[in-house]
C-alpha cells in the first residue's frame, strides 16, 4: 500500500502507558472474556480503564491481573504496525469504536502475538520500555470495574 492516509491522533499519549493500555486490555480480554476497556484514561503518572464485567473481581483476581502484566511486559515483545484496507480490517478486528470519520485505511497495531488491534496512538516500539505495571486502586459500580494503575521504570 503506497502512502498510507490515517486519522491523526486526537492527544499526545505517554507511550508507556498507552502501550500497557493496550496489553492491559488483551489481559483482560484472556482472563473475563469481556472487551477492551468501555472508557480509557491515560496519562504519565497513572491512569484508568473501566471495564463491563459482571461481577467485581477478587483480590486474587487483581493480583493475577498486575503478574500477567508484568509477565507479558517482560517478553520484550515488539511493537510494530501495519495499514489496513477498513474492509479488510472489519473481518479481523471489533471496528465499533471507529469514528464516523475514520479513514479508509487504518493503522494496526500489534504486540508480538500478544495484542492486536487498530489504534492512532503512539506506542513503545519493544514492552521492554513500559516498565512495572501496578494497580494503585479499583471501584466497581453498575457492571463497570474501574482500575487506576501506573507504570514506573524504578
Amino acid at each position: 500500500m503506497e502512502q498510507a492516509i490515517t486519522n491523526e491522533a486526537k492527544k499526545q499519549y505517554y507511550c508507556p502507558n498507552h502501550t500497557a493500555e493496550h496489553l492491559l486490555n488483551q489481559t483482560m480480554i484472556r482472563m473475563f472474556n469481556c472487551g477492551r476497556a468501555e472508557n480509557a484514561h491515560i496519562e504519565e503518572k497513572k491512569s484508568k480503564c473501566d471495564y463491563a464485567l459482571l461481577k467485581e473481581p477478587s483480590a486474587e483476581e487483581i493480583a493475577e491481573i498486575e503478574k500477567r502484566m508484568n509477565d507479558v511486559i517482560a517478553q520484550n515483545l515488539c511493537v510494530t504496525s501495519e495499514y489496513m484496507d477498513k474492509e479488510e480490517a472489519k473481518v479481523k478486528y471489533n471496528l465499533s469504536r471507529l469514528p464516523e470519520d475514520a479513514t479508509d485505511t487504518l493503522k494496526i497495531v500489534h504486540i508480538g502475538n500478544y495484542d492486536s488491534c487498530p489504534c492512532i496512538g503512539a506506542h513503545v516500539e519493544n514492552t521492554s520500555k513500559v516498565g512495572t505495571f501496578k494497580i494503585l486502586s479499583s471501584s466497581y459500580a453498575d457492571g463497570i470495574w474501574r482500575v487506576r494503575w501506573k507504570t514506573s521504570r524504578d
